[in-house]
């Protein structure tokens, strides 16, 4: 599915000599490469604030404890996405409410938000899922007229543009009150391990932030505010100071290979190819960056198309095959079946392929004649 082998050799020098740096200082943890790296990725997504962390699930949790969000207080966020977004809900004693999606774009269904609110709801998650940019606009909007925070989870799509209906662009992760990202090692943007990052450009709750992600002390020693032990490590700051230079251009090939794919699909009925937003509401060609590229398959045998791609020598994934209302940690008698139509279709059609920079024409080629000869049986 990720060729990081690919990759790492065309950036091998940079990354062994950086990697060699930090060994040879000894500086493991809040070195310098983190934070040239902090700095760097401010001025890559013009956001004031970047607060480097362990992972990306840490990266979710903390931006919700900086907002001092209390147990019992209801977030609202997508049903098809991956665990970790309603696991941080789930750990701080917060009240998950899942929604549908878009059959679409499979980001948060607008609509499906809006009868949800609650008195008790304080916060909005959208994810931007598989690179997609979700549609931040309306739940800005949403967000102003409840008096609701925005935690976008950015983890899928880091260096997408959003436009906005106004015509101004930003990067997903800027919009909202904060965000949060992964730096795992497939994602658009990997390290060599795990990392992750909030970004925000509230002074005051940057403050929080940098506190909390270091057992809350701004002063050593000095624990102003409950806090948790996650920190980037200069190693993996080293690794990610040597791609960023290089995401415009990774996420470019993403994109180039996506529309290869979608070219090669173009006129098969049982396919469906990945979609944005309708012309009206949309947006860059820089919206979608392609962390994953997501098919629907129609009036044919996902599940037997997955075995004969793995006999075929050809990676894929379902991304995701139980709706997390569905999930035994998660199940809660709220939740109607007739609520989540579209996510218990799509978990019966989804099917990611291989998708990363190194990507090429000859393996593009097999992958779709493959997939083609198998649905057009």
């Amino acid at each position: 599915m990720v060729d990081l082998k690919g990759q790492y050799e065309n950036i091998k020098e940079r990354v062994d000599s950086s990697i060699m740096n930090v060994i040879e200082t000894t500086a493991f943890v809040n070195g310098t490469e983190v934070h040239e790296f902090q700095k760097e990725l401010e001025q890559y997504l013009g956001v004031k604030h970047v607060i480097p962390c362990a992972n990306g699930t840490d990266a979710l949790q903390i931006a919700m404890m900086g907002l001092g969000l209390k147990p019992g207080d209801e977030v609202i966020t997508a049903d098809f996405t991956f665990a970790a977004t309603v696991e941080v809900i789930a750990l701080l004693q917060l009240t998950p409410v899942l929604v549908d999606v878009d059959p679409i774009n499979f980001n948060i269904d607008i609509e499906a938000i809006k009868k949800a609110i609650t008195p008790k709801t304080k916060a909005i998650v959208p994810v931007h899922l598989f690179g997609l940019a979700a549609n931040m606009d309306e739940i800005m909007a949403i967000a102003e007229e409840h008096n609701l925070y925005v935690i976008e989870d950015n983890a899928q799509g880091i260096g997408a543009d959003y436009t906005s209906k106004d015509g101004s662009k930003k990067k997903t992760g800027t919009i909202g009150h904060v965000a949060s990202t992964s730096f795992f090692p497939s994602k658009n943007l990997g390290c060599y391990g795990d990392g992750g990052a909030i970004f925000t450009n509230d002074d005051d709750l940057a403050h929080i932030i940098r506190g909390i992600v270091n057992h809350g002390m701004y002063v050593r020693y000095h624990h102003d505010v409950v806090g948790v032990n996650s920190r980037l490590d200069s190693i993996q700051a080293a690794v990610l100071r040597a791609k960023l230079p290089h995401l415009d251009n990774y996420n470019k090939a993403r994109i180039e290979a996506a529309n290869k794919y979608s070219e090669a699909f173009k006129g098969i009925e049982n396919i469906i190819t990945p979609g944005g937003f309708d012309s009206e509401k949309n947006l860059s060609e820089k919206s979608h960056v392609f962390h994953q590229y997501t098919l629907k398959i129609k009036n044919a045998d996902r599940d037997a198309l997955v075995n004969h791609l793995n006999e075929k020598g050809i990676p894929c994934g379902v991304y995701y095959p139980i709706p997390l209302h569905l999930q035994k940690a998660y199940k809660d008698e709220r939740y109607k079946e007739e609520d989540f139509t579209v996510t218990n279709q799509l978990i019966k059609e989804v099917i990611s392929l291989p998708m990363h920079t190194e990507l090429d024409d000859e393996q593009i080629k097999y992958i779709t004649e493959t997939i083609i000869n198998f649905v057009a049986k």
